[in-house]
């Protein structure tokens, strides 16, 4: 079994797509939460090697969310992604504890390179 893989996004189109692009690859997709809230609950359960996080989200958002998993779990991996990021809000992120950073939209090498990245900090 690979890495696992955990999606927090409203969109199941993203799900699909990150799905797609981790396929044959070192990581699987055990878990999908389209919001914060389900997130926090699942990830206790799932214990997922790495998150990757939208930001906005209906309810609580991706940083908001992060910052709960992080207080419960501190070497959760989290990597954001987002296609509305601003300088404030990616150093929010960093001051939080998450790993990384991905724009929307990505591509299969993108969204490989920041895993494995993230992965080798380890």
């Amino acid at each position: 079994m690979g890495k696992k893989v955990m999606i927090v996004d409203d969109s199941r189109v993203v799900e699909l797509q990150m799905e797609k692009m981790l396929e044959n690859s070192d990581y699987e997709v055990v878990s999908f939460c389209q919001d914060g809230e389900t997130a926090i609950e699942q990830y206790s359960e799932v214990l997922p090697d790495l998150v990757t996080m939208d930001i906005i989200m209906p309810g609580m958002d991706g940083l908001e969310t992060a910052r709960a998993i992080l207080e419960d779990h501190p070497d959760a991996r989290i990597i954001m992604v987002s296609s509305l990021a601003y300088d404030d809000t990616i150093e929010e992120a960093k001051s939080i504890g998450t790993k990384t950073f991905i724009y929307k939209p990505f591509d299969r090498d993108q969204l490989l390179s920041a895993l494995d990245e993230v992965m080798s900090e380890a």
